[in-house]
């Protein structure tokens, strides 16, 4: 495949997998017979994402610095909370308004 190509690819479709699945696939890393690379072309996987799922990993088993896994679905849970609350307090300011426009 030729440079030109390569750049011409369309990008692959985002795809999800099971929690079940994505712990098989880091186990398969980490044991360290097959580099990430390997399991990620064995599976017809990205290696970014297999790289980010180990890397997940090693966070949620305290090996490694960052938001574990519960972390940061409770920070993506408050961050749509906190986008909501303030899309009611914006139609509250407009019906404020409106209403005080209203009774003049």
């Amino acid at each position: 495949m030729s440079v030109m190509e390569n750049l011409r690819k369309k990008p692959r479709p985002r795809r999800s997998f099971a929690p079940e699945f994505k712990a098989e696939i880091v186990e398969l890393c980490q044991r360290g017979d097959r580099s990430i690379g390997q399991v990620a072309k064995d599976y017809d996987l990205t290696e970014t994402a297999v790289r980010e799922w180990v890397r997940q990993a090693e966070v949620d088993d305290g090996q490694r610095d960052g938001l574990t896994s519960s972390e940061r679905e409770g920070l993506a849970a408050l961050r749509r909370e906190n986008r909501r609350l303030r899309e009611d307090v914006d139609i509250l300011r407009r019906a404020t308004a409106f209403f005080v426009r209203e009774t003049r």
